[in-house]
């Protein structure tokens, strides 16, 4: 992947001068350590070589990869910058009946800024706006889980203080102050500017207004898995309620999952099924698959064996 180009903002934030409005914020409206080698015990997931930032990409989810729950997206908001940066999740979820949106270890919806170019390797939102619109930075060594979203679609920008913003699709990504817990969407469509972003960069919007069924995933190619993730909730779900992940190595022989699982993150092809014993409705998968039942898994997967 190559590196973001490093762009400088095109203007400055007078000191005082920025409010809600020079944010793009009028009234608000709510809109509805790395190694490259593929882990390979149960119960983990695989890690990709480190990024050119010093960002190590891993799969799965903080949870399933047992990241400090003191840290990280679940510091508490007192905590020091290189607390927060010691790990960062983006994963697909549901922000306040808007799916497939990106939501951070918390459940926080996570934001676009129709100011910042697409790919142009600048953030607009600075000074007094970056502390309305805390920015998703990262640093040297920062572990980042991104299940449901493709690598290729994941990048970095520096911003004008420094830090290394994440981005998607080319667009800068920011979480919103006012946004205290899951599911909150106060920021949506503030000022025409501000939009909860979707696993591709573009504008979340809600279920009725999204494609109804995911495309089997592409298995063109593929290598065959090394490890598999699996979520009992959908969107990767694995800390809400009951919710829990479990990790695998997926070999020539048929094995059953403890239940139903709803979504999967898988780092190359594996065949699923809808009953134990690799039995019912099957499936070869390659790519993360955000809800089972949109392959026609209505009651989740069960079983799995190599391709």
């Amino acid at each position: 992947m190559l590196r973001k180009q490093v762009g400088i903002a095109a203007a400055l934030f007078a000191i005082g001068a920025v409010t809600l409005t020079a944010c793009g914020q009028g009234a608000t409206q709510t809109g509805n350590a790395a190694p490259a080698t593929e882990q390979a015990q149960v119960g983990e997931t695989s890690q990709a070589p480190a990024d050119e930032s010093g960002v190590d990409f891993l799969r799965g989810s903080a949870n399933s990869n047992n990241a400090d729950k003191t840290t990280g997206d679940r510091a508490p908001e007192s905590a020091p910058a290189e607390v927060k940066q010691k790990w960062v999740e983006l994963r697909v979820g549901n922000a306040g009946g808007l799916e497939p949106a990106v939501v951070n270890g918390k459940g926080l919806s996570v934001y676009w800024f129709s100011d910042d170019p697409v790919k142009g390797g600048v953030s607009n939102c600075n000074g007094d706006c970056a502390k309305t619109w805390p920015p998703v930075t990262v640093t040297k060594g920062t572990k980042l889980f991104f299940p449901g979203i493709k690598r290729e679609n994941i990048g970095f920008v520096k911003r004008q203080d420094g830090q290394t913003q994440v981005t998607i699709g080319g667009r800068p990504v920011y979480l919103f102050s006012k946004d205290k817990k899951a599911g909150d969407v106060l920021g949506q469509n503030v000022g025409n500017k501000w939009f909860v972003i979707n696993p591709e960069g573009g504008r979340a919007v809600a279920p009725a207004e999204a494609p109804t069924t995911q495309p089997a995933p592409t298995t063109s190619g593929a290598k065959p898995a090394t490890s598999v993730t699996f979520f009992t909730g959908k969107n990767f779900d694995d800390f809400s309620g009951d919710n829990f992940a479990t990790g695998v190595k997926p070999e020539a022989k048929c094995a059953d999952l403890r239940g139903a699982f709803r979504s999967l993150s898988p780092s190359g092809a594996v065949k699923i099924w809808s009953e134990p014993g690799c039995k019912g409705k099957s499936a070869v998968v390659s790519e993360d698959v955000r809800d089972a039942a949109e392959l026609g898994f209505a009651n989740g997967v069960r079983s799995y064996i190599l391709p």
